[in-house]
C-alpha cells in the first residue's frame, strides 16, 4: 500500500470534506431521491435521475476520501530541515526571465492551490526541484514553452 505524503492542514482538510459528504451531502440526496420518487414515474423522472447520479458520485468520492486518509503519511514541515528541496518545502523561486519571485510550498497532490502557494509535489515544477539547493536553476517544460528559474531560498516552516 503505497502512503500519500501530506501536511496536517492537508489531512483535515480531507477530513473535513468527509465529513461533509457524510453527514451533510448523504442526507440531502436522500431527501432529493425520496421527493422525485413522490412524483411517479421513474424512467422519465429527470429529478430521480439526476439525485442518483449524485449520490454515486458521493459513495465514489467517500470511499475514495478513506482510503487517502488510511494511507495518508502525515509530513510537519517544521519538523524538516536541511539545504535540499523535499515535501513541505517553502521555495523561493525567481524567473530566470522576469527576475519576478515567487514563493511556493511543496505539499501533497490533494492540498494543492498554485494561487495560494501550495505546490502539488506531483508538478512538473516541483519534481525539477526535489533535491535541488539554494542557486541552483531548473528548467520546465510548461504549456507556454520552457522556463527557468533560479532558487533563492529554502525553509521548512
Amino acid at each position: 500500500m503505497q502512503k500519500i505524503p501530506m501536511t496536517a492542514a492537508g489531512n483535515q482538510r480531507l477530513e473535513n470534506e468527509l465529513k461533509h459528504l457524510k453527514t451533510v451531502e448523504r442526507a440531502a440526496v436522500i431527501k432529493a431521491i425520496a421527493e422525485a420518487r413522490e412524483h411517479g414515474d421513474l424512467s422519465e423522472n429527470a429529478e430521480y435521475h439526476a439525485a442518483k447520479e449524485r449520490q454515486g458520485w458521493i459513495e465514489s468520492r467517500v470511499l475514495e476520501l478513506e482510503d487517502k486518509l488510511r494511507r495518508a503519511e502525515i509530513i510537519d514541515p517544521s519538523k524538516l530541515s536541511g539545504d535540499k528541496i523535499k515535501f513541505g518545502a517553502t521555495v523561493v523561486l525567481a524567473d530566470e526571465d522576469t527576475d519576478e519571485e515567487a514563493t511556493y510550498q511543496i505539499v501533497g497532490a490533494d492540498e494543492s492551490d498554485i494561487k495560494a502557494g501550495l505546490l502539488s509535489i506531483t508538478s512538473p515544477l516541483a519534481r525539477a526541484l526535489i533535491g535541488k539547493g539554494v542557486g541552483e536553476n531548473v528548467e520546465v517544460a510548461t504549456p507556454g514553452g520552457h522556463k527557468g528559474y533560479e532558487i533563492v531560498s529554502v525553509d521548512y516552516r
